[in-house]
């Protein structure tokens, strides 16, 4: 991703040069898979490693989480990676460092999701400069008040063409819906339910209508449905109803269970075979 330093330039031609808004302008009918991991975990070093043999084998988008002590929105799966991945001695700075030195090698959008307070310790201007020097393109910080986001954080982030992602629930209002879709670009993260991240078997027929719901809304920007997506059923789901999907605890599993990322990745597309 370039440095857009310059706020002369159009919202357009900064738009053109974010990985995220060219993803999803380019897919044309094709539906979208992103990856969740968390930085640091199984091993300290092995986050360069996980991107790349993600982007070889065919990942669209790849969100890296930072890991953090209190992780609200986090299942026990990627609670349980933050806790190794900080007990491996994984920092912000660290994962900035990492991704700097793949840079010239990743060409996918990749995303940082993490908590707002360790953001704000780092420094939000010194954040999103980071951002631009180890190519990311995208943050979503799930504890981000939309008020503090509109203030303080947007001003920064559209400096530097980084998109900040916000999700929306099944109990997210069609008004609040609509205002984050008029203040936000890239996409639009639509979580499969009200609770915490974690695989489940099928959505029912409630989360169906949820889907339905939103995607009769015909929002400005596009949509990736996460949590819980662990199987053919919820891919397709998913794939039905949004622009792609986001899969986390699944991978954040078998990439523990096979401590490989290429091995993890096969398990994946095997069981959303199923």
């Amino acid at each position: 991703m370039e440095n857009n330093n310059n706020t002369g330039k159009t919202a357009d031609v900064a738009s053109a040069r974010n990985r995220i808004n060219r993803l999803f302008a380019e897919r044309g009918d094709r539906k979208l898979l992103s990856i969740y991991f968390c930085a640091g975990c199984p091993t300290l070093e092995g986050t360069a490693d996980v991107i790349l043999t993600l982007q070889r084998r065919g990942i669209d988008m790849i969100e890296v989480g930072i890991p953090f002590s209190d992780p609200l929105a986090d299942g026990p799966v990627i609670q349980s990676a933050g806790t190794t991945a900080l007990r491996n001695g994984i920092t912000l700075q660290h994962i900035f460092q990492q991704l700097k030195d793949i840079k010239p090698m990743v060409t996918i959008p990749l995303v940082l999701m993490g908590y707002l307070n360790v953001i704000m310790h780092y420094g939000i201007d010194n954040f999103f400069r980071s951002c631009v020097d180890s190519g990311v393109s995208g943050v979503i910080i799930p504890d981000l008040p939309f008020r503090d986001y509109l203030d303080d954080v947007k001003p920064v982030a559209d400096r530097y063409d980084i998109r900040v992602i916000m999700m929306i629930t099944p109990e997210t209002s069609e008004e609040r819906i609509r205002f984050i879709d008029e203040h936000t670009d890239g996409f639009v993260y639509m979580v499969s339910s009200a609770s915490i991240t974690g695989a489940q078997s099928n959505f029912d027929d409630a989360k169906q209508e949820y889907f339905r719901h939103i995607n009769a809304m015909n929002l400005r920007n596009p949509r990736m449905i996460g949590f819980g997506i662990s199987n053919r059923q919820t891919l397709q789901s998913a794939q039905a109803n949004a622009a792609g999907a986001i899969i986390g605890s699944k991978f954040v599993t078998l990439l523990n269970e096979h401590g490989d990322a290429d091995r993890a990745i096969t398990a994946l597309y095997e069981a959303l075979e199923h």
